[in-house]
């Protein structure tokens, strides 16, 4: 399949009062078109920055990324601009990513207004009103504001106004970590209806490993900015190599309290920092199985088998 996103040596740095914060560091990634990319890992681990920056929102401090074979333009240039219609993204929290002021039906008309699919604004209301629809809110809240939604009619708002372009990827961060479980569920099953029916591409960033077991065909997994294994979510999920990865599977919640498990146990320790990550492995000190090279040097990615790669010193070279 073809890759329809990529990411080249991505990195990221912020100067931060106490020094460099380094974000995301040398992240290679293709997401196929079509395909379904989870990206997961602990809070502070780099993936929204790398979500951000894959969506064409944050310049790469280094490294490139690609949209359809073409490097992403500068954010808030004329061919950004232009390029927004076809790759879009969903934040975390709606609330601060919808104008507080405008009703819905106008925010999620104002995309095909402004990228000329509409003469007016007005042209574009009732399309706006039908995408509305199609993710399940009713008409009779096309006039309200953002603060007179739930958090979860909110979401569903800001996934119609990403949708009304018919863009050809979306980049998801954390669309469900706010919201119960229940109605999590339901942007859940929402999302998988419109992935089909639109044949969307989709990058979907979570730190729950079983939020991702519904929505990805692939997953990758991020400590320190990095990704240290990638792999189909099946094989991810069945067999998982890097002890990171393992240890995060081994804290998922057993259905079956007679289940063994043969995985590490919950991980221990706090996740490194991105002011001050330690050498070698940015793993090791928290790694069960840590050898002395982990200390000295950081892995490259090594392939474990098709379409699985894993950056790991227990991975035969």
């Amino acid at each position: 399949m073809t890759a329809l996103l990529e990411a080249r040596g991505l990195a990221r740095d912020f100067r931060v009062a106490a020094g460099t914060l380094r974000a995301v560091r040398g992240v290679d990634l293709a997401v196929a078109r079509g395909e379904s990319l989870g990206l997961v890992g602990e809070s502070g681990c780099g993936k929204s920055t790398l979500g951000r920056m894959l969506a064409g929102l944050l310049p790469p401090t280094a490294g490139l990324a690609r949209f359809a074979g073409a490097p992403l333009p500068p954010p808030g240039s004329p061919a950004w601009r232009a390029q927004r219609a076809q790759l879009q993204f969903v934040a975390q929290d709606p609330l601060g990513s919808l104008n507080p002021r405008l009703p819905i039906c106008l925010q999620v008309a104002e995309g095909p207004a402004a990228h000329g699919r509409a003469r007016r604004l007005r042209d574009a209301i009732p399309a706006a009103l039908a995408m509305l629809a199609r993710v399940g809110l009713d008409a009779g809240l096309a006039a309200r504001v953002p603060h007179q939604l739930s958090g979860g009619q909110r979401q569903r708002v800001a996934i119609a106004r990403a949708l009304a372009l018919r863009p050809e990827a979306v980049v998801l961060d954390e669309p469900v970590s706010a919201l119960d479980v229940s109605v999590g569920a339901g942007i859940i099953r929402l999302l998988a209806e419109l992935r089909g029916e639109f044949g969307l591409t989709t990058v979907f960033i979570s730190h729950d490993l079983r939020v991702v077991r519904h929505v990805a065909d692939r997953v990758a997994v991020m400590y320190a900015g990095r990704v240290v294994e990638e792999a189909p979510a099946a094989r991810l999920y069945a067999a998982p190599v890097h002890p990171y990865a393992r240890a995060l599977l081994a804290a998922l919640p057993s259905l079956d309290p007679g289940a063994s498990r043969a995985a590490p146990p919950a991980l221990e320790g706090e996740p490194a920092s991105p002011l001050a990550p330690p050498p070698g492995c940015a793993f090791h000190p928290r790694c069960p199985l840590a050898l002395p090279d982990c200390a000295r040097e950081a892995p490259a990615p090594r392939q474990v088998a098709p379409g699985h790669r894993a950056a790991c010193h227990l991975v035969p070279a």
